[in-house]
């Protein structure tokens, strides 16, 4: 049993009543004890949305780089501190220790009618898939991103450490638990292209306020809600208009809108379809280039073999990881695969498939890249 179940058990065990506690008591300090002599790993953090172009990949901001400290593990009260162990059911309507696939939408989709999708119920997996049903769940989202470090590890044993100094939350039990609203999460990616962060946060708080929902919800000092697709579907472009959009922003938001209300796209769709087939639907749309649609796949359905061969964040990290001079590389300019051929790319995260994404994730944190901004659009 490993630290961090430990710790959860320990916690649960608080809600239970005394005789039940005595009766594990023994049984827990036995387990912690035993799990202390092995490696503890954590895996939270936050991740972004950025300013982007639907025909190119951003190149991603940078943060100013601190002065590198030696990576420690984290003690068991980090791992507590950190991950408080929360299942009720207003927080997460699904239970945390669910089916998952790599390849698949690993998470919970909410529909414009407000009902929840995840990839595999319990009732799906109790029987083998039939022919054009999504493959069995090969683990569960409790154990994916251990089996996702372990792998990274086993490849490369250098990820030890950057994985202790650099948890990732995103693809962590909670993390895969959070509920995605795809429409909102492809518009909020459309509004943020080619403006700053405050300005994409203004014409989003704009855009929603448009609705008379919206304003109703404000007025009960309730969250105000997305508008639905129908609702965007059935507006002129120069209503969306008013919340400060372009007119082409705005035509790609009412086309998208417009897919999901014909069907073309839906949550159910998004849950099963392949990596392939999310890839080349989503692309078709107007205003989603490939790197907004692996960023979706990525930060949004929570897919974990998605990798982007054209962001220069990814590029640099990859360079620098390989122990390449990447400020020379700079200085001398260059086109799009300055960093690092993309053929040179592929070879190097093949390797770590079918867990790319936290490969890319952890390539980000090499450098430094701030991807917040991509994980809060692709996230609400």
């Amino acid at each position: 049993m490993s630290i961090k179940r430990v710790l959860r058990s320990n916690l649960k065990a608080l809600s239970e009543s005394p005789k039940t506690q005595v009766s594990r008591n023994s049984d827990i300090r036995d387990s912690t004890l035993g799990s202390r002599e092995r490696s503890a790993k954590t895996r939270h953090n936050k991740g972004g949305y950025g300013a982007i172009s639907p025909g190119e990949p951003p190149s991603t901001p940078v943060k100013k780089k601190a002065r590198l400290m030696s990576p420690t593990l984290p003690s068991e009260l980090d791992l507590l501190q950190g991950d408080t162990f929360q299942n009720s059911d207003e927080q997460y309507p699904f239970p945390l220790d669910r089916p998952a696939e790599p390849h698949r939408t690993n998470a919970p989709l909410r529909t414009p009618h407000g009902s929840r999708l995840v990839a595999y119920s319990e009732e799906s997996t109790a029987s083998p898939p039939s022919k054009g049903e999504i493959p069995q769940a090969t683990t569960t989202t409790f154990n994916l991103l251990e089996e996702a470090c372990d792998h990274l590890i086993q490849i490369d044993s250098r990820f030890r450490y950057l994985i202790a100094k650099h948890p990732c939350r995103m693809f962590s039990a909670e993390g895969l638990a959070e509920e995605i609203d795809p429409f909102q999460s492809l518009c909020s990616g459309i509004i943020s292209q080619q403006v700053s962060g405050a300005a994409a946060t203004s014409i989003k708080n704009k855009f929603v306020g448009l609705f008379p929902s919206a304003a109703a919800e404000e007025e009960l000092k309730l969250p105000r809600r997305f508008p639905q697709p129908v609702e965007v579907a059935a507006s002129d472009i120069s209503f969306l208009r008013q919340a400060g959009l372009s007119q082409r922003k705005a035509e790609y938001i009412k086309g998208l809108a417009e897919k999901f209300v014909d069907g073309e796209l839906s949550a159910a769709t998004l849950i099963k379809a392949s990596d392939q087939e999310v890839l080349e639907k989503l692309t078709a749309v107007r205003g989603l280039g490939r790197w907004s649609v692996e960023m979706f796949a990525c930060f949004s359905l929570k897919r974990m073999d998605v990798f982007s061969t054209g962001d220069l964040g990814v590029q640099r990290g990859m360079a620098a990881w390989l122990g390449k001079d990447v400020k020379k590389i700079k200085a001398k300019g260059g086109g799009k695969w300055k960093y690092m051929s993309e053929q040179d790319m592929l070879e190097v995260s093949g390797k770590f498939s079918p867990y790319r994404s936290l490969f890319m994730w952890y390539m980000w944190r090499v450098e430094d890249v701030d991807v917040n901004a991509i994980e809060n659009n692709c996230s609400k």
